[in-house]
């Protein structure tokens, strides 16, 4: 295994050219490791690193006068990766929904269902419900709920939203046929949504507070509202009424 790789080899690897190596080179933000007797520059692990923070620095916008400033003020080359690997796995997530934001679109576009903005604007905004979680149920809850969510497959990912249409479909057919949100039909159903519910919460059944106070923030929260209600005007408060009875007859 090489300790040390030419110029042209690491052009070729970071996907710049070696004109650009040289440029770094002469303004010092990034020195080969030498140069050899013929002028060839070479370098090793040291300098494959630092551009390796000098083009992910880039992505994020700095020019290289400012990427020297960072680069000279940083002490602990560890840590600013574990800073940048944060931002990438945030900007890794941001990007996945924006794909399942697209195959939203695209599946209810040919199934002929009716498009909601939220649906179709997802990850495009990525702190859509953050604030939410973290303000009823932790920081942790939140970062617990998004590590999962990224593990998943988009096979996985696109049957757990095609689950939560049927449960909601069902949750506005029992609203629209008059059914008591007590009553045994709707509280089967609401079985099967705490079930779903618990699949985001990595198996961890839901208290009957939090249970209960999900189903007050479809209510409260108007792009909740809107996606419920969207299978009859009222849908969302009928749910919450039926997480509420569930909560109060099958988790106190």
């Amino acid at each position: 295994m090489p300790t040390e790789w030419p110029i042209r080899e690491v052009a070729r690897l970071a996907g710049t050219t070696s004109r650009t190596l040289r440029h770094y080179d002469h303004i010092g933000v990034l020195r080969p490791s030498r140069v050899g007797p013929d002028g060839h520059r070479f370098y090793d692990q040291h300098c494959v690193v630092r551009l390796q923070r000098i083009l992910l620095l880039r992505e994020l916008g700095l020019g290289l006068s400012d990427i020297a400033d960072v680069l000279t003020g940083e002490r602990d080359v560890a840590a600013a990766l574990r800073t940048h690997l944060a931002l990438l796995e945030s900007e890794r997530d941001r990007l996945e929904r924006r794909i399942e934001s697209v195959r939203t679109t695209l599946r209810k576009t040919e199934e002929g269902e009716r498009l909601m903005a939220d649906e179709i604007l997802d990850g495009f905004n990525h702190e859509r419900y953050r604030d939410e979680v973290i303000e009823r149920w932790g920081r942790d809850a939140y970062e617990s709920g998004a590590q999962w969510w990224r593990g998943l497959s988009p096979e996985e990912r696109d049957g757990i939203q095609r689950e939560q249409h049927e449960i909601a479909s069902a949750f506005g057919a029992a609203h629209a046929a008059g059914a008591p949100p007590e009553g045994e039909e709707v509280q089967g159903i609401t079985q099967r949504h705490y079930t779903w519910v618990s699949r985001g919460w990595q198996g961890r059944n839901p208290t009957a507070e939090q249970f209960a106070g999900l189903g007050q923030m479809y209510v409260d929260d108007p792009r909740f509202a809107a996606t419920y209600d969207r299978h009859g005007e009222g849908t969302a408060a009928f749910i919450r009424d039926a997480m509420r009875a569930y909560a109060d007859g099958n988790l106190r």
